[in-house]
């Protein structure tokens, strides 16, 4: 009888651990419905004329002139905000767990930084208009106080470098809340051990620090690079078409009145999903050897 109860007690997290399912079914069909199904509408659509049969012209035009040159600037305005978000952002998160600040520093930061992160679209491009447009508060403030015309020097808020600019504004925060994590982990034993045996600071971070956290590090740039990728809503509302970025030929060809080819749109969404898809695996994987590394 005692093995009987036995077996049965052994049964029970077994029955219960289907019910467990139960709690992930939302996020699955949240998957399906805004990931996986439109994924593979864009990856079949890629494939299709207007007509619905298969053709690899879409595929073909990916390689014009246009297109290529609007996935060049595309990469560089990513690589340029994940570069300078993750620079920033790291120091700003050092800062916070590792340096001697006031307590009340760190959770400001992460509040902050929480916030900042998820702002984006109209309402930071309007935020950005207003500040450094040509007639913004800080630019006519300059212009006033200082006798600086910001826009005298070539800069504009509708160039490379005023979107990379405004990209930076939600960048350095997801950056400081990716990194954080990785910088709590680092041991205070590590650091005492690393100064009982005559080592310096520059010794600590080459030899210890950033080996444990280099995969932490890159792997957050390379988030912040799929992240700015993506990006549609800030440059457009912040641009429209004066910049030639990837997201707006996409909208142009898909909601456009010139440009109107929605199958050749789909071609470049399935390409931006490539280069985002496989950033994220290389952030996974990345933080996964982080991981393995701690233990």
């Amino acid at each position: 009888m005692a093995h009987t109860l036995n077996s049965g007690a052994g049964l029970a997290p077994a029955k219960s651990a289907n019910w467990h399912w139960l709690g992930v079914l939302p996020f699955l069909l949240f998957a399906a419905l805004f990931l996986i199904l439109p994924t593979g509408y864009l990856m079949v659509g890629a494939f299709q004329d207007e007509a619905g049969h298969f053709t690899l012209a879409n595929i073909i035009g990916l390689w014009t002139d246009s297109v290529i040159q609007a996935y060049w600037i595309s990469f560089r305005i990513s690589a340029a905000s994940a570069l300078g978000g993750g620079i920033i952002g790291f120091l700003l998160a050092w800062a916070a767990v590792q340096g001697k600040l006031p307590a009340w520093i760190r959770p400001t930061l992460m509040t902050f930084s929480g916030v900042a992160s998820n702002f984006a679209g109209v309402p930071l491009a309007f935020a950005f208009l207003a500040t450094l447009g040509r007639v913004g508060l800080v630019t006519a403030l300059m212009r006033k106080y200082l006798g600086f015309d910001l826009y005298s020097t070539g800069f504009s808020i509708l160039s490379f470098t005023g979107l990379t600019l405004t990209y930076l504004y939600f960048q350095i925060p997801l950056m400081v809340l990716i990194v954080s994590p990785a910088l709590e982990g680092l041991k205070r034993e590590w650091r005492e051990a690393c100064d009982c045996l005559g080592g310096s600071a520059y010794h600590y971070w080459r030899y210890i620090a950033l080996p444990v956290l280099w995969p932490s590090i890159m792997g957050a740039m390379l988030l912040l690079f799929a992240n700015a990728f993506g990006a549609v809503a800030t440059a457009y509302a912040l641009t429209g078409s004066s910049l030639n970025i990837v997201p707006i030929l996409l909208y142009a060809q898909i909601r456009g009145d010139v440009l109107h080819n929605p199958n050749l749109g789909y071609a470049l969404a399935l390409g931006m999903v490539v280069i985002t898809g496989v950033s994220n695996a290389g952030y996974i994987w990345l933080r996964s050897k982080s991981e393995k590394g701690r233990t």
